[in-house]
């Protein structure tokens, strides 16, 4: 794969441009390059927790221009969705934080647990158990069951925590329902990022530190793939089954200077 292949970018953030509180490389410099190159960029994650201007923001501070319309997150991607479903929005039964709120806010959607057109869960960590059993009742009674993203866990500074996916896991196993799930490895994400780039799959490069949804989802939109060393896979994680990127680097230093210097 050269350079003249790829026109765009789709990034994943943590584990790619940081690792916790911990910034990757020099993104104002590999950011540089990329846009001296005449190529264009967004960003995708499966973290519903903040909204796009904050990410918008925090990527601007580290010296990478970018606006809310570049960052596509499971939040957003959820709430874009459901706006083509619902298009005059409506009350949803939201487990989640002030990301996945003001995305859903974004296109006429309230909190409520008011008959509730679906019940959207995501990464909530300040979670009761009184929300949880409401949200099963509803789920139960037939409401729609909506998942941001199926992270089961994420990395913190102290060890592993409960991610989306671990609350998903446990309103399913009190149900007995599958939810319908958004965010990566389904394409979704993706083709919204796709459509906004205004770029083919084939042109447009995935970047991503996790096998399971950045490189599977990737895939999925039928772009092409690389994986980065500098997040939650290691070699060791990289078996025969695993999805199978099209390139494995180190850090996006070096995937960057690579194809573009």
């Amino acid at each position: 794969m050269n350079s003249n292949d790829i026109q765009s970018f789709i990034f994943d953030m943590d584990g790619v441009l940081w690792r916790g509180p911990q910034t990757l490389g020099d993104p104002a410099a590999i950011f540089s390059l990329i846009q001296s190159a005449g190529k264009s960029y967004a960003f995708a994650t499966n973290n519903s927790t903040r909204h796009i201007s904050g990410y918008a923001e925090k990527l601007t501070e580290l010296g990478i221009p970018t606006t809310p319309d570049q960052i596509f997150t499971s939040a957003k991607a959820t709430a874009l969705v459901m706006a083509e479903r619902y298009p005059h929005g409506g009350n949803l039964f939201i487990i989640g934080e002030d990301g996945l709120e003001q995305s859903l806010a974004d296109h006429h959607f309230s909190s409520s647990a008011g008959a509730p057109l679906a019940v959207v869960a995501g990464l909530d960590r300040q979670l009761s158990y009184t929300k949880l059993a409401q949200a099963a009742f509803f789920i139960q009674n037939g409401v729609p069951f909506i998942g941001t993203n199926p992270d089961v866990s994420f990395p913190t500074p102290t060890g592993v925590a409960p991610g989306a996916g671990s609350i998903l896991a446990l309103l399913q196993a009190t149900t007995g329902i599958s939810p319908e799930i958004i965010g990566k490895p389904q394409p979704t994400i993706f083709t919204q990022a796709l459509e906004f780039l205004g770029t083919s799959p084939a042109q447009t490069l995935v970047v991503g530190d996790r096998l399971d949804t950045d490189i599977a989802g990737g895939i999925a939109a039928g772009c092409p793939t690389a994986l980065l060393l500098s997040g939650v896979t290691g070699k060791a994680q990289i078996q025969p089954t695993s999805p199978k990127p099209d390139m494995i680097e180190t850090d996006l230093t070096s995937l960057i200077e690579g194809l573009l210097k």
